[in-house]
C-alpha cells in the first residue's frame, strides 16, 4: 500500500496542487450574470422546404457564471442551434428554445431566451422557368425602329417559396438606352425577380440582339 502512494509521488502532489489552484481560482471568481445576443442556426431542415422570411436570426440570452467564463472571448462561439428534422411540410412550427439547444462553457448556467420561444412559418419550396422581358429606355433616333429582338437565354429558372414563385411572370432585365443605337446592337445586361424572396437558380446575364432599320419616315 505505501508503495502504491510513493509511486510517482511527485507527479500525485503536483496534480494535487494543480486541482487545488484550478478550484480556488474558480471559486474565487465572482459569480455574475450576463445577457448576450447570439445567432441562431438551424440545422436538419428537408431540402424541399424554406424558412419563412420573418424568422429571427439573433436571441438574447440571460446566463450565470464566473466571471472568467462570462467574458467575450469565452462566448466568442456561443449560438442557439435549433434542430428541424421534424418539420415535414409547409406551416407555423413553435419552438421552446432551452440549455439543450446550447453549447455552455463548463461553469455557465442558462437562465433564460428573450425572446423563450420562436415560432417558424415554413414554405414548400418551388422552381419553375420563366420568359425573360426586355426593358428599354429612351426612343431610338427619328427615322429608325425596332424590327427584332432576340433573347438569350430566353427564359430563367427560379427558386423560392410555392406561393411567391406561382405569383412571379417574368424576368425582367436593366433597361437598354436607344436613344443613340442606328444600327443592329447586342447587349448583355443583367435581370431582376421583382420578390426578394424568390432567387435566380442560373446567371441573371443575357445576351438581347435588337434588329435596326430605318422606318422610312425620316425627313
Amino acid at each position: 500500500m505505501w508503495r502504491l502512494i510513493t509511486h510517482n509521488f511527485g507527479w500525485k502532489v503536483g496534480s494535487l496542487v494543480l486541482a487545488v489552484a484550478l478550484w480556488f481560482a474558480i471559486v474565487g471568481e465572482p459569480e455574475l450574470v450576463t445577457t448576450r445576443a447570439v445567432p441562431i442556426l438551424y440545422k436538419n431542415l428537408p431540402v424541399d422546404i424554406l424558412i419563412g422570411s420573418d424568422a429571427m436570426d439573433l436571441v438574447r440570452l440571460e446566463l450565470r457564471g464566473p466571471s472568467g467564463r462570462l467574458s467575450t472571448g469565452a462566448l466568442a462561439d456561443l449560438a442557439v442551434t435549433l434542430d428541424l428534422a421534424s418539420v415535414n411540410g409547409p406551416g407555423e412550427r413553435t419552438f421552446t428554445l432551452s440549455d439543450g439547444d446550447l453549447h455552455l462553457p463548463q461553469g455557465v448556467t442558462f437562465l433564460r431566451a428573450i425572446p423563450s420561444q420562436l415560432r417558424l412559418r415554413f414554405g414548400r419550396r418551388k422552381s419553375k422557368d420563366v420568359p425573360v422581358e426586355v426593358r428599354f429606355a429612351g426612343a431610338l433616333p427619328p427615322g429608325y425602329k425596332v424590327t427584332g429582338q432576340q433573347v438569350v437565354p430566353q427564359v430563367l429558372r427560379i427558386s423560392g417559396p410555392e406561393h411567391r414563385v406561382d405569383a412571379i411572370q417574368s424576368a425582367q432585365t436593366d433597361a437598354i438606352d436607344l436613344s443613340a443605337v442606328t444600327q443592329p446592337a447586342e447587349r448583355r445586361v443583367n435581370t431582376l425577380v421583382a420578390d426578394p424572396q424568390v432567387w435566380l437558380e442560373s446567371s441573371p446575364m443575357v445576351t438581347v440582339r435588337l434588329t435596326i432599320e430605318k422606318s422610312g419616315q425620316q425627313n
